[in-house]
């Protein structure tokens, strides 16, 4: 799959999730990180869409493997908090949470003029 293809099937799950199609839109995600497991963006996609439906377990799957990926992603770091808060679990909601707090700082020491 070229990087073009990864991004139309990832933008195509998005819509289908958004028009209320979570297992098509699913399905997409999963061929897309079947054919590039590495895509963080993928893994990202399929956690909020599976949080979304109260798929905490599959979520915290998903968000665990984007996480791999680039773990000081703000976003990702969010995530795994919602998730985690979700599960019960308020020390790794509050760990998750932390870390994201950190990636703001750091984005805003990085562009001052920005924040």
């Amino acid at each position: 799959m070229t990087p073009d293809e990864l991004q139309h099937l990832i933008e195509d799950a998005t819509f289908d999730h958004a028009m209320g199609e979570e297992e098509t839109a699913l399905a997409k995600l999963a061929r897309a990180t079947a054919a590039v497991p590495d895509s963080f963006e993928a893994w990202h996609a399929a956690a909020e869409i599976n949080f979304s439906l109260r798929r905490f377990d599959a979520a915290l799957v998903a968000a665990d493997k984007a996480h791999a990926l680039r773990p000081g992603d703000l976003f990702i770091n969010t995530s795994l908090s919602r998730i985690w808060m979700e599960k019960g679990d308020k020390a790794r909601a509050e760990h998750f949470g932390a870390q994201a707090k950190i990636q703001t700082w750091k984005e805003q020491l990085r562009n001052p003029g920005d924040a």
